[in-house]
């Protein structure tokens, strides 16, 4: 079976197409492809609170090509679903509607509380140590989601209008920290030691650049470190230096900064990162409910 996701975020749009096989009775995702188109549209959005004509264009000519690499790959199923930047823009209904004639392609604006849910359908926890509680943290452009996962269950889950893009465009006040800090020491907490699970673009380079071995989790204070270090440089600094893109470099300080605080209002040390995203979730979700369908 071909199944595919599409993510549009604040940041980028990613198509994910994976085949899933069943071997001894469970599925395997193998991932076939994986194209990310850096649409920026949390630019547009929260400074001018709509999509401009440029980056719609963008939005439409993406979908198209999403769309035949589908037909190309025999895509079964897919789900396409944007986040923040799509449901703050005023044109954002009108351009979904835009897409779906030129590309065919059905967008679904989903709130905050369903990406944090789609990060945590990746099931990672379950194959961690059940000694532990788990915070997921997924990091993008327009929101931050937390999703807290303890005993099996998912205990607390929360979308904030706290990431790169708007911290990039200066659109964070010192309430939604507060906000944050204050929801994390009041829900954030369990007899277990609590570890993370870091999810999206920015913390899969941090893991990267960390040289920690697959499977093994990096340590609060090394994203500290890394984090001054990237902090004090330029943005082309920050290129140079780390074999950045543009479009990472320039939000990837930022990126850490949310990490940070978020680990360390929750008094956890250590940190998960198995490469998910939302879009490997949505892989999860059609699956699933596809299963339960025959």
């Amino acid at each position: 079976m071909i199944i595919a996701a599409i993510d549009i975020g604040s940041n980028a749009a990613r198509l994910l197409i994976n085949e899933v096989k069943i071997q001894n009775g469970k599925p395997e995702f193998i991932k076939l492809n994986l194209l990310r188109i850096p649409l920026r549209l949390g630019m547009d959005v929260f400074t001018l609170g709509k999509i401009g004509a440029e980056r719609e264009k963008m939005v439409i000519d993406s979908m198209k090509i999403f769309s035949e690499l589908m037909k190309i790959y025999k895509v079964e199923h897919y789900r396409a679903c944007a986040t923040s930047a799509m449901r703050d823009a005023g044109n954002g209904k009108e351009i979904i509607e835009k897409v779906k004639n030129h590309s065919n392609i059905s967008i679904e604006i989903i709130s905050g509380d369903e990406e944090a849910t789609l990060v945590y359908e990746n099931h990672v926890a379950e194959g961690l140590d059940k000694d532990f509680a788990y915070l997921y943290v997924d990091v993008g452009g327009g929101s931050t989601e937390l999703t807290f996962y303890e005993n099996g269950k998912m205990i607390y889950e929360r979308s904030f209008n706290i990431g790169t893009i708007r911290l990039l465009n200066d659109l964070v006040s010192e309430d939604n920290w507060k906000e944050m800090k204050e929801e994390i020491r009041k829900n954030i907490n369990s007899k277990k030691p609590i570890v993370a699970i870091g999810s999206g673009g920015n913390i899969n380079k941090a893991f990267s650049m960390s040289k920690t071995k697959d499977g093994k989790p990096m340590s609060a204070t090394y994203l500290k470190k890394i984090y001054k270090e990237i902090n004090a440089l330029t943005v082309d600094e920050r290129m140079s230096k780390y074999n950045l893109r543009q479009d990472r470099a320039d939000v990837l300080a930022h990126a850490l900064k949310i990490f940070n605080n978020v680990m360390t209002w929750s008094e956890i040390n250590r940190i998960f990162v198995p490469k998910i995203s939302v879009a490997d979730g949505l892989i999860h979700n059609i699956y699933e409910r596809i299963s339960g369908e025959k």
